[in-house]
């Protein structure tokens, strides 16, 4: 299960720093580039601590996708608009998940 998660962070780790490009492209928001690059790439450093540091690479990826979700689940339920919120709320409770998962069956 470490193999589909490091991937999973990975994928995710991109797709957060893309939308933070794409947000402070779009709207010129300084907060969306900073917290995505930021919490991109905790999550790409998380990826990459697997398989070598399965501890730190799954509490590191799970730290930072509670904390994404506790930011876009509450606007998506507040706007229901799909992007970025829904999109990123997906995101987060995968990867929530994914660590959990891998974690229990490391």
């Amino acid at each position: 299960m470490i193999g589909p998660a490091k991937i999973y962070f990975i994928v995710f780790g991109l797709l957060t720093i893309v939308g933070g490009i794409i947000g402070f492209v779009n709207k010129g928001s300084m907060a969306s580039i900073v917290a995505g690059s930021i919490s991109g790439i905790l999550l790409l450093v998380a990826a990459f601590l697997l398989p070598g540091n399965v501890v730190a690479g799954l509490v590191l990826a799970g730290i930072v996708s509670i904390l994404l979700a506790g930011r876009f689940v509450p606007a998506f339920i507040q706007t229901g608009s799909f992007m970025p919120a829904g999109m990123m709320s997906i995101l987060s409770v995968i990867g929530i998940v994914m660590a959990l998962v891998a974690w229990i069956k490391r």
